[in-house]
């Protein structure tokens, strides 16, 4: 077992620092694949020995091998958070067909947490061609019939959050989250059902109070994005596999 939750915990890694590449590029329009990886300041392309994820920052101390620039932490975290998902997702479903389903909606989300968090923007090519992965595994690995159920519980989910942007709106006078933040909620209720979908809005508006108000207390001008946080909610959900029986165990 820990062999292979190292494996998946590697692999995580290897697709992390991809899925950064894919946040940070698409919300500026541009390719995924040119050009090659490479130092923003100076424009040196890196080596296969510099994108190794994490161990390349730890040799190269934090800094590009020619300008010497320093490389934003960031990238190992957001690399090792990957692995850690990834290492949970074998943990929690084992070597099944559930774990296809896990790895695609975990990697949707870790996407999603890079782009929102850089530029507030949740890419819309990311939630198009993760739905369709996720439609598709649904559909084959537990059928036609429980596909339908989990569109149901989608598009009630994601009623269910324009119904709290609704709100927000008319409460602050203002916009209160973005389209993106609803849309993604369809993603949830397809793999967490409504009733957890619910559950994923309250803990990650948990996780992201007291964020939110340090970064408000430092610039009250900032504007925080949400979708990070509705990730990690979810994310927690899944890889923990709460489910609502549980919910209302802890709340009784």
């Amino acid at each position: 077992m820990i062999y292979f939750a190292a494996c998946f915990f590697m692999l995580g890694t290897i697709l992390g620092s991809f899925y950064n590449v894919v946040g940070d590029r698409l919300p500026n329009g541009e390719s995924i694949v040119k050009p090659p990886s490479h130092c923003p300041k100076c424009q040196h392309r890196l080596t296969a020995l510099e994108l190794i994820p994490i161990w390349s920052y730890i040799i190269q101390r934090g800094k590009c091998k020619k300008c010497q620039s320093k490389i934003p932490v960031i990238h190992p975290v957001y690399e090792m958070v990957c692995g850690i998902c990834f290492a949970l997702a074998y943990l929690s479903f084992g070597v099944t067909w559930e774990l296809l389903i896990a790895l695609t909606f975990t990697s949707i989300l870790l996407i999603i947490l890079i782009s929102d968090m850089k530029y507030m923007i949740i890419p819309d090519e990311v939630l198009i061609v993760g739905g369709l992965f996720l439609l598709l595994e649904i559909w084959f690995i537990r059928g036609s019939e429980v596909l339908g159920i989990a569109i149901i519980n989608g598009i009630i989910s994601f009623i269910i959050m324009f119904l709290i942007k609704q709100l927000g709106d008319f409460m602050f006078k203002k916009e209160s989250m973005g389209g993106g933040d609803i849309k993604l909620l369809f993603f949830f209720g397809l793999i967490l059902g409504w009733e957890m979908s619910i559950v994923a809005i309250f803990l990650g508006s948990i996780i992201g109070l007291p964020i939110s108000l340090f970064l408000l207390y430092k610039n009250s001008s900032h504007v925080v994005p949400y979708g990070p946080f509705l990730s990690a909610g979810a994310l927690i959900i899944l890889l923990l596999q709460l489910d609502f029986d549980f919910i209302k165990l802890l709340i009784l």
